[in-house]
């Protein structure tokens, strides 16, 4: 069990709903409830052992994690025919962080191709 419960957590066990377009053995991306363009997905690690709060917690065991996010997005977009997008990590409550689950922001203003 994770130090601290998150919505993440809950949205990976599908304890709760969310819009997922996309999942794999490591990685789900979802829409984000509250868009900041026209694609805003969210994309989260999946395995416990890869759960870190955020950026500013990682150690050598989960240094691969925003990589592995990162991968998962560009691949993405890639299949979705999205050329432009921005990739984003908030880290801390400074830096608008509300989550402490760390998860890559992918936003862009073409529209997902479903």
């Amino acid at each position: 069990m994770p130090e601290k419960e998150t919505i993440f957590h809950k949205i990976i066990r599908r304890e709760i709903p969310a819009s997922i377009v996309y999942e794999d053995d490591e990685v789900m991306a979802f829409k984000d409830k509250h868009p900041k363009a026209k694609t805003h997905l969210l994309f989260i690690a999946k395995k416990e052992s890869d759960f870190v709060p955020s950026i500013n917690d990682l150690d050598e065991k989960t240094a691969h994690v925003p990589l592995l996010l990162i991968r998962k997005a560009q691949a993405l977009a890639k299949s979705k025919g999205i050329d432009g997008y921005q990739l984003k990590f908030h880290v801390g409550k400074g830096g608008g962080q509300e989550v402490f689950f760390l998860h890559l922001h992918f936003l862009s203003e073409q529209k997902i191709n479903d």
